[in-house]
Formats: structure tokens, sequence, C-alpha cells
């Protein structure tokens, strides 16, 4: 609940990227900003060992989004945010990985613009760079994969986008990193394959990347479909596909 207190226009938003999950990936400047903090509205994603950077005295609000669980609405995300901020407080919208990437900050930040709120964008490492860290394996290599591309396989419905472009996905000398793609895994591999990409192509599935609880599995493109069948992954997952994985020799 928010309080109702009189308007103050000298209420600022930040947007701060928290990185893939490893509280020592967190920015010299989203720790500084984290401390400067009146309000957080902080991601599903968000540990208590990044939320420990923040006051004391700091309201914490969660306003976590997962897929298939009761969460709150972006616009209620926005309003509230912006509702603080027009109180005087310096209001800190935290996010796991990077705030501009699949992070929502365009309706967030174009709610700050309508209110005339300042915005600030503080950058966190986002979840394919810690994964690749982990894996030690690079993401581009030359004379193998010479394009990098962020995709995600979650539409709003909850179903593999229909404007996916399969023929950039099955590009040789890309490495692809998908976002949201666990629940809509069986429709991509078929869409993969359809649009002919090797069935030995590698894929990496990547839960909880650099935390302690991470967990890898190395397939490919023919054999992760069975290898996930009997696992429970219910952390977030990033899906890694493309030459690039292959490990080395």
């Amino acid at each position: 609940m928010i309080p109702d207190l009189p308007i103050n226009q000298s209420g600022s938003l930040v947007l701060v990227g928290a990185g893939p999950g490893d509280p020592e990936l967190l920015t010299l400047k989203a720790v500084r900003v984290l401390k400067s903090a009146d309000v957080v509205l902080y991601d599903d994603l968000v540990s208590d060992e990044i939320l420990k950077f923040l006051p004391e005295n700091a309201v914490r609000v969660h306003v976590g989004k997962r897929g298939g669980k009761p969460s709150c609405k972006q616009s209620e995300i926005c309003d509230m945010a912006i509702a603080y901020a027009l109180q005087g407080k310096r209001v800190i919208r935290l996010k796991g990985g990077d705030p501009m990437i699949f992070g929502r900050a365009d309706e967030e930040l174009r709610a700050a613009e309508a209110a005339n709120i300042p915005v600030e964008i503080v950058s966190g490492v986002t979840a394919a760079f810690g994964a690749a860290a982990s894996l030690k394996l690079s993401l581009t290599k030359r004379g193998i994969a010479r394009k990098l591309q962020f995709v995600t396989a979650h539409s709003r419905g909850g179903k593999l986008p229909s404007d996916l472009d399969f023929t950039a996905l099955v590009d040789k000398t890309a490495t692809t990193c998908i976002y949201m793609g666990i629940s809509t895994l069986p429709p991509l591999v078929a869409s993969l394959r359809a649009f002919g990409m090797s069935a030995d192509t590698p894929v990496i599935i990547v839960e909880n990347a650099t935390c302690e609880n991470e967990t890898i599995i190395q397939a490919t493109l023919e054999t992760i479909l069975e290898q996930t069948a009997c696992i429970s992954l219910k952390g977030p997952c990033l899906i890694i596909l493309g030459e690039a994985m292959r490990k080395r020799i």
C-alpha cells in the first residue's frame, strides 16, 4: 500500500540491473545506487544477498513476475514507481540481468517520461554473459560464430512467438541465446529442425546461471528434449545453441 503523501517533484526513478544472480557481478555503480534508495521495487530473481546493499529504512516491494504464477501486472508496477517518485522518493526498479534486455524497461521509461520523472539506467550483466563465463565457452568464435542473437521464446500468451525469424535462428554462423524458452522447448526444437538446423547442433541449457545452484545441461538439438524430459527445471533458464557451444577438443 502506497502511503498518501503530498506530491513532491524532487523524486526520481532508476532502473538497475542486478545481474544474473551472483551478487559479486553487481557493478560498482549499481551498489552505489542501491545504497541511496528510498524505495526499491524488485524482481523475483533478485537474491537476498543483493537486497542487503539497501539501506535498512528503504521500503522494499516485491513485484516479481513469473510465468504461470500470480504476479503484479506491468501497469501496476509502473503506477507504483511513479506514485512513489511523485512523493519525492528515490525509487529503484531492481531487475534481474540487464534492464534493457527483455526487462520491459521501455514501458517503465515511457511512464516516467509521461509523469516528468527524472530517470536513470544502470546496466547489469545479462544472463547470457554470466552463463558463457560459467561454461568457459565464448559466445563468438573467429571463423565459427560471427553473429550473436538474443531472442525470447515466450509470447504474451505463453506460447512460442509466431513471428520468430527461424531463417536467422538456424544460421550456422550465429550463436543464439534464448530467454524464457523452457515451456516452449518442444515446438521450438521442432521448428528449428523444420527450418534445417542440423540435429547435431550443440544446445546448452543453463539454469540459475552464476548462482550456487546453477545447473548445466549439455546436449544436441536431437537429444535435448530427451535429456530434459525427466528433469524439473524450476529456476530461470537460458538456452544457448550454435557451433560456438561445441566443447573444445
